[in-house]
Formats: C-alpha cells, sequence, structure tokens
C-alpha cells in the first residue's frame, strides 16, 4: 500500500480536461464572457499539465484567463494577459507541477503584491503562509521569513520580490522545498539552485508589477456537492497605508470607550505589515509579527480564543526550534541532553515566545476581551482587527490596562 502510494506520488496523470473553457454570465441579451486556455509544460520530453490535482490520482487542469472581460455592478474583474502563476516560466522543475505548487506560489504573490518597496520574502505552505519578513537585503528577508518556521517551511513554496542573488540561492539549495518564484535569477543562481534537482524553478517577470496587481479582483468558485455554485468576487483589503487605522473607539450604554495611546511609528510599520500579511491567511486566523517579521500564525480555527492560543504556542516552539537550530546544529525535538533544553526552555520563556513588543493581528472583531489577553499576557503592545463587536469596549479597556494601543480596520478579511 505505501509502495503504491509513493509510485502515485511519481505519476503524472493524463486528463481527459479540453484545451479551452468558457465560462459566461448571462442577464437577458447581455452576455460576458471569460475565455480560458489550457497550461502544460514540455519536461524531459513529455508535454503535459498539472501533474495531478489536490491528491494524486486527482485529476487536474490548469487554465489561463486569455480573452474576455467581467463588470457586474462596479466591480471589474481583471484584464487577461496578466500572467503571474497561471503562466510560469519553469527554468528547472525535476517533475511537473501539481495543483498545490501553484496554488502555493499564487497565495504567496497574493500576499508579495502588498511589499514591493522592500525585499521581501513569503514562505507558503498548503496555502498558508509559514513565514514571511521585510528586510533591507533579500537574503536577510528570506533567513528570517524562514526560521521564523523553520519546520512548517520543509516542502515549501518560497515566492521573493527580488532578484534571486546568490546569497539567498545559497541559503534556499541548502533546504528542502518544492517551489522558488522569482521576477529573475542573477547570473549562476540557477547553477547553486540545480543542487536541489525537484526544486521547480519559477521565474515570472511580472512580479516586478505586482503593484499594479493591488486592488484588482477576480471572481472565485465554490462548488457544492450537489453541482451547485457559489461565486463571490475576490477579497480586497481597504486599509493599505497607515491612515486607514483607526483609533479604536467605540459607545456602549452611552459610554464613549477609546485607546488612550496610539501606535508608535514602529509599531504601524507591524501593524500594516501583519494586516496585510494576514490577507492571505485562512479565514478565523490570529498571528503575531515583530519587526517586520511573522512570529507566530495561527490559521483558521472555529474560536478566536483558540486560534489566539495556537498562535502563541507556535510562537513558543518555534523560537526554541531556532534557538536549537542556532546553537546546536538540530531540531529541537531531536534534542537529548535535557540541560541544553531547559536552557533553551528558560530563554524561551523568559522572552515569552518572542512576543514582547509583537502586534497581534485578526480577521475579525474579537467578540471578547479574552482574546486579545491571550496576546496581552505575553506582551504585545499592539492590537488590529476590524472592529464592529458589540463588546469592543472589552478588548479596549484590556488594551488601556496594558498600556497597549488598538486600530481598526473596519473591514473583515475573511477568506476561503
Amino acid at each position: 500500500m505505501a509502495d503504491d502510494l509513493k509510485k502515485m506520488y511519481k505519476t503524472i496523470m493524463d486528463d481527459h480536461f479540453p484545451p479551452q473553457m468558457e465560462i459566461s454570465f448571462v442577464d437577458g441579451d447581455n452576455r460576458q464572457t471569460l475565455f480560458y486556455e489550457k497550461v502544460d509544460w514540455v519536461i524531459e520530453g513529455v508535454r503535459k499539465g498539472l501533474r495531478y490535482g489536490e491528491n494524486p490520482g486527482q485529476e487536474a487542469a490548469l487554465y489561463r484567463l486569455a480573452n474576455g472581460n467581467l463588470v457586474l455592478g462596479e466591480a471589474r474583474t481583471i484584464d487577461p494577459g496578466q500572467y503571474l502563476a497561471s503562466d510560469i516560466e519553469l527554468l528547472q522543475s525535476g517533475k511537473h507541477p501539481g495543483k498545490t505548487n501553484l496554488t502555493d506560489a499564487d497565495n504567496a504573490l497574493n500576499i508579495l503584491r502588498y511589499f514591493t518597496d522592500t525585499p521581501c520574502a513569503i514562505i507558503v505552505k498548503h496555502n498558508n503562509p509559514c513565514g514571511a519578513a521585510v528586510s533591507e537585503s533579500l537574503a536577510d528577508a528570506y533567513a528570517k521569513a524562514y526560521m521564523a518556521d523553520r519546520v512548517a517551511a520543509f516542502g515549501g513554496s518560497i515566492a521573493v520580490n527580488r532578484a534571486l542573488d546568490k546569497p539567498t540561492a545559497e541559503a534556499v539549495a541548502s533546504q528542502y522545498a518544492e517551489v522558488i518564484v522569482a521576477p529573475e535569477y542573477e547570473h549562476g543562481v540557477t547553477d547553486i539552485l540545480a543542487k536541489r534537482k525537484n526544486l521547480r524553478v519559477i521565474q515570472i517577470q511580472n512580479i516586478e508589477r505586482l503593484q499594479s496587481f493591488v486592488g484588482q479582483r477576480v471572481v472565485e468558485f465554490k462548488n457544492l456537492i450537489d453541482g451547485g455554485l457559489i461565486t463571490q468576487w475576490s477579497f480586497v483589503p481597504e486599509a493599505r497605508s497607515d491612515a486607514d487605522f483607526k483609533l479604536a473607539e467605540c459607545e456602549y450604554k452611552g459610554e464613549v470607550y477609546r485607546i488612550n495611546r496610539p501606535p508608535t511609528k514602529d509599531e504601524l510599520a507591524d501593524i500594516r505589515f501583519g494586516w496585510l500579511l494576514e490577507s492571505g491567511v485562512t479565514s478565523n486566523s490570529v498571528l503575531y509579527v515583530k519587526d517586520g517579521v511573522s512570529v507566530g500564525i495561527g490559521t483558521g480555527e472555529q474560536d478566536r480564543v483558540g486560534v489566539a492560543e495556537i498562535a502563541r504556542d507556535k510562537a513558543y516552539r518555534k523560537l526554541a526550534d531556532r534557538y536549537c537550530f542556532e546553537q546546536h546544529n538540530m531540531p529541537y525535538n531531536e534534542l537529548a541532553d535535557g540541560d541544553k533544553k531547559d536552557e533553551i526552555n528558560a530563554r524561551v520563556k523568559a522572552e515569552k515566545g518572542g512576543l514582547i513588543g509583537a502586534t497581534m493581528v485578526s480577521d475579525a472583531f474579537f467578540p471578547f476581551r479574552d482574546g486579545v489577553d491571550v496576546g496581552l499576557r505575553e506582551g504585545v503592545t499592539a492590537v488590529v482587527h476590524p472592529g464592529g463587536s458589540l463588546n469592543d469596549y472589552q478588548s479596549i479597556e484590556a488594551c488601556n490596562e496594558n498600556n497597549a494601543t488598538m486600530v481598526l480596520t473596519g473591514q473583515r478579511s475573511f477568506k476561503h
């Protein structure tokens, strides 16, 4: 059974999806049609499309938007020909890409488009970011993103917004990743990456134009079990500049509650970074960021307190693993020396998992103060969320009690 599954992972599936696809929206005599064409690649003499879908054994196909446009109300879909993940240039593949490779790369670009003014690296695993960082150099941004969650980054998709240079390439080649995406690759870099024969090295020159994708929408489709479809416009975060984040204020039973302290310049930078990173995380999530680096990311959960605690616990675990790897060149889970482990644990506990001075980000309001309290107990000094709860006053009081600031976006950022 296990051998059969291994074989399936290595098998390139044939698929029966046709070379063209059309999707029409019809209102009386008004017909708007989007025209798509199937994408494939020639790798080692074999022309095929996607390796397989979500799992081995699932046929899948990638289509790129070739023509047509769609205007519904005041919203307009992205124009054809502005290709990113749907028209990649494979500089090295090892094997044909699968669906998850491309959706991971796509979500990395979805986040990366908001960070074009500074070197940035995003690592995505199963459609959620596991590490993200901005810095003055690409190599430093990648190192910080990788060490933010070194364990989850194993087999992930990496996207960067600058030409991949040799120092960054050496770091990428020293770890196991499925995909690396960059706008271009400096001379000699592909030779370094060739050390990882199954690493898919993807060039997308439109990454240089990612800023132009900010605010643009596409139509999303959700299939129901009975074959029905739900359509919606893709999410676009409205809070994208410092001025868009409003100091928290609300009224409850005739009394006005306000945050006492505005954010500092550094806190505001992390508020913006964290909120835009949040736009690529599965719904009902909480994450922590500090100094332009993700600290702990809690993806979609059923309750807000639980996901705040998950993100906190991940911050502790990932920091312990980082210190163990830096000091002893081994994963924390493999460290058998009790004294060394106690030393790392004591350091992580004293630093509260790296959360002291961090910013707490939530994609929906906190219904009660207990969610915010999870972060405040760890030394979080700034909180950003949409607001809109009847109990916003509780969260405002919690922050004021801890001399923390809180800003509201006025917009939920729920994603699929």
